[in-house]
């Protein structure tokens, strides 16, 4: 099918029919409507008091994507007489909102998580909490649980503490341009141009950010850069794709996350609670031989300070391939899982964060485990007894790993049918292009503006990582294809 010419595609009608096929329950149970009616009608009471402190005086702002209001955390950070950050995340107390058991909570507990399928999101609770009620959204009093930990210089965590609290997020900022600001490439955003005191805490959190990331690095996290691409969208309709690109304000907001939850893996180690894992790769020996075909040698076994030495230094000499390169190892590592960790059991890891104490707890409007993880914290800061049972916990964490994987599948078809879209009025047009793989199906290439991959025809003659000019010869967006012939 060549597109050559204007075409229509339902993007919203293929999204929910991968959904499905994936396993997914694009629609709300009945019963759901009837409880947010019910919560509506009753909603929780935000007050400090008892064990509830009261942020709302503090400085607090989000940075998340331009459209997004799904806020599951903000932050804030203070300077600290000896010169160390005390750094706090707030996490929207999501509980509060959605019953343990409730149909809200029945349905979220299946789903597992909010999947982005490009054009369209599918929510994993409705968005009357999700992007309303429960969500930190801008100059409102909200329900919280506040991380808070202590930056040394050096990048090392020297205490924390975990609370309830009231907040109030006094700025919603957007990646794209804090990023561009905390770089020197652009203007501030407005609302930090309007307040001294916003400028200064953003630059306290990003000193703060970078002493973590600069240990996490000394300590063998990856410095893995993967290339993701984002429609653009006029009229409801997708003219285009960009790349997305990291920047200070998204490492920013990754690094706090990172450091929170290492902070609640430690305080839940006396309990039976989720983890969040990495196991140490099986096929290093085939890691092995993708650094030998670079002239580089890594030890024999595991060891993820070398592993990320080597990337840095391909990233240096060989910036236009470093994300397939980095694509190449993520997947020799293979995808993370969760895992039930009872008290005294041996850590698994985080392989690519180098860490051993990581569980999920910064996202509960999107993610079921962050959830569960919260119910077991406001459990023991209140000592009440465990929300969960074993068993409880290690099927729940079974059925978000195939859920994660599953939202992965969907978001990767949905993204090769945008992208076909998006090209459907460029055929004729040539690009720098990349070799990234040979395979008994094809080989195929990445475009290097914007990061596109497809088939390239009629290709003998070339290899992996060879760097060629190709012409875009056909787009079929049901499928989600695109084949390139060398121009």
């Amino acid at each position: 099918m060549n597109e050559s010419r204007p075409f229509h595609f339902d993007l919203q009608a293929a999204a929910r029919q991968i959904m499905l096929e994936n396993g997914f329950e694009p629609d709300f149970p009945p019963e759901v409507p009837e409880q947010l009616a019910e919560l509506k009608a009753h909603p929780p009471q935000v007050s400090p008091g008892g064990d509830i402190r009261d942020l709302r005086q503090m400085l607090w702002s989000s940075i998340d994507n331009d459209t997004s209001r799904d806020l599951d955390q903000i932050e804030a950070a203070e300077r600290l007489p000896n010169g160390e950050i005390k750094v706090l995340v707030g996490i929207a107390d999501v509980d509060a909102f959605v019953p343990q058991r409730s149909p809200i909570d029945g349905h979220a507990a299946k789903e597992t998580t909010t999947v982005y399928a490009g054009i369209e999101s599918f929510p994993m609770l409705p968005e009357a909490l999700s992007t309303g009620a429960s969500s930190l959204l801008e100059n409102g009093d909200k329900l919280g649980v506040v991380i808070e930990f202590v930056v040394e210089p050096d990048g090392d965590v020297n205490s924390s503490d975990v609370y309830r609290a009231i907040v109030r997020n006094q700025a919603h900022l957007a990646y794209d341009s804090v990023g561009a600001w905390l770089e020197e490439n652009g203007p501030a955003p407005a609302k930090v141009a309007a307040s001294s005191g916003l400028q200064a805490q953003l630059k306290l959190q990003s000193e703060a950010a970078q002493a973590l990331r600069n240990q996490r690095y000394r300590n063998g996290a990856l410095n893995i850069d993967t290339s993701e691409v984002r429609p653009v969208v006029l009229n409801q309709q997708v003219v285009d794709v960009m790349n997305q690109q990291k920047n200070h304000a998204t490492e920013l907001i990754e690094d706090f996350m990172i450091a929170a939850n290492g902070v609640v893996a430690r305080m839940l180690e006396k309990v039976s609670s989720l983890r969040r894992i990495v196991k140490t790769p099986e096929r290093w020996d085939r890691i092995v031989q993708l650094a030998a075909m670079h002239n580089e040698r890594l030890p024999a076994q595991p060891d993820s300070k070398a592993l990320n030495d080597f990337l840095l230094r391909r990233k240096a000499a060989d910036p236009d391939h470093f994300a397939d390169l980095s694509l190449g190892v993520i997947k020799l590592i293979g995808p993370g899982e969760y895992v039930l960790e009872r008290p005294g059991d041996p850590e698994q890891g985080h392989f690519g964060l180098a860490v051993q104490d990581y569980t999920h707890s910064t996202a509960p409007n999107r993610r079921f485990a962050d959830i569960v993880t919260q119910r077991l914290i406001k459990g023991l800061l209140s000592g009440q007894p465990a929300p969960y049972t074993d068993d409880e916990l290690a099927a729940i964490a079974r059925n978000c790993t195939l859920k994660e994987d599953a939202a992965r599948k969907v978001e990767r078809e949905m993204s090769k049918r945008i992208a076909a879209l998006a090209m459907t009025h460029r055929i004729g047009e040539t690009f720098d292009a990349i070799v990234t793989g040979v395979t008994p199906h094809g080989t195929f290439v990445r475009v290097l503006q914007p990061h596109i991959e497809g088939l390239l025809v009629q290709a003998q003659g070339v290899d992996v990582g060879d760097r060629l000019r190709v012409k875009l010869t056909r787009t079929d967006v049901q499928r989600g294809y695109i084949d390139f012939a060398r121009a």
